[in-house]
């Protein structure tokens, strides 16, 4: 069997375990696992603190330092809410796509890379090949982090770390970071007659994502990095709840929200100025009613801007193995910006593009794929 079809057959059971991130991934590690042990590779595993999801990380060549590594999460979004045409588990091809949650982000470059072990393995390898294999790069980033943490200690620190997102194959060196935050109001409960006897919870919050709004508005008028699409750092809320029925002025409001910002800009103004407006703005009206009420913002996490240093041989070897001279820009975030910062010269490049990705009907290309073979082989003949 050639590797397209391997890397097809390969897909096809990766996308058929729902590794979805509120779910475990140990089903998918364990296949790898079995597949790595088949060709002769062991690996080692990484477990979550909780024991029920796990990295996965494996080297083909010299067990010393250094070494090209090929690094995917596992983990993909839920399908709920979505309208599929074909069951989103079970890799569907039409009109030479593959469709499947997943295959575009990021299964496909993992079943290029499990595909191509047997030609790593075949090859007099100059340096390792090592394979990392993450979970919850989707809900921050998070799961990669105590693996990272091993690099240098009882795991070898590669010398470059090739992160395989869908890019079309195109040579990533930066992209932005992501601040994530929740904001809670507290107001008071009262009959909906009577409105003045409440502090409305819900009016505050709207009012609080209003300003984020006229915040989110005067970056883009001050900020414009071509490199990036959109050429601004942007501010969006993505979840809100509150309130206990339409008859009750709402106590309680809370909503999710989060920066994602140019790699030069300073993310912290953004609470700061939000939390000015609803001290001087908001509060004292609401604490003329009650003391109890309040507005509290906090950090959820955040995922490191990406920028690669300048000479990185990570860069460097991308750009060579994809024939190309020129590196891009990206507003989405990924995991190399950790890699990064933990000394480990990163890029990024894989198949698919992100358009596909987290959408109904998700799917990654056959020409992509088999691109992705060719730069793999590539590696395969630069390092051997």
């Amino acid at each position: 069997m050639d590797r397209k079809a391997t890397a097809q057959d390969l897909l096809t059971s990766l996308v058929a375990l729902d590794t979805t991130s509120a779910k475990s991934n140990l089903d998918l590690i364990a296949f790898v696992e079995d597949y790595l042990k088949g060709h002769g590779t062991a690996s080692t595993r990484v477990p979550s603190s909780n024991g029920i999801k796990a990295d996965l990380f494996a080297t083909i060549g010299a067990k010393d330092a250094g070494g090209i590594a090929l690094s995917g999460h596992s983990d993909c979004v839920p399908v709920e809410g979505q309208r599929w045409t074909s069951d989103p588990f079970t890799l569907t091809e039409r009109g030479g796509k593959l469709y499947g949650r997943g295959s575009c982000d990021m299964k496909g470059f993992i079943a290029c890379v499990l595909a191509s072990v047997p030609l790593f393995k075949s090859r007099q390898l100059k340096e390792p090949i090592h394979l990392i294999i993450s979970y919850d790069e989707e809900v921050g980033c998070t799961g990669v982090r105590p693996l990272i943490a091993r690099l240098g200690k009882d795991l070898p620190r590669p010398r470059a770390v090739i992160v395989g997102e869908p890019t079309g194959m195109k040579v990533i060196d930066t992209h932005k970071r992501i601040d994530a935050y929740r904001t809670r109001v507290t107001g008071r409960e009262a009959h909906s007659s009577m409105p003045e006897l409440g502090v409305n919870a819900i009016a505050a919050a709207a009012a609080l994502i209003g300003e984020l709004e006229r915040i989110g508005a005067n970056i883009a008028a001050k900020q414009n990095d071509e490199r990036f699409e959109p050429p601004y750092s942007t501010v969006v809320v993505g979840t809100i709840k509150g309130g206990t029925a339409h008859n009750i002025v709402p106590k309680a409001c809370e909503f999710q929200w989060q920066v994602r910002s140019l790699p030069q800009s300073a993310p912290a103004e953004v609470p700061r100025d939000l939390t000015a407006f609803a001290k001087t703005a908001l509060l004292p009206r609401m604490r003329q009613v009650t003391k109890e009420a309040g507005i509290e913002t906090e950090t959820e996490g955040a995922i490191p801007a990406f920028v690669a240093a300048p000479g990185s041989a990570a860069v460097a070897l991308a750009l060579e193995l994809t024939a190309t001279d020129e590196a891009h820009a990206v507003s989405y975030t990924t995991e190399a910006g950790l890699f990064e910062q933990a000394g480990c010269p990163a890029v990024i490049c894989g198949p698919g593009n992100i358009a596909q990705a987290h959408a109904a009907d998700e799917y990654v290309t056959i020409a992509q794929l088999e691109a992705c073979l060719a730069f793999l082989e590539g590696l395969a003949e630069r390092v051997a």
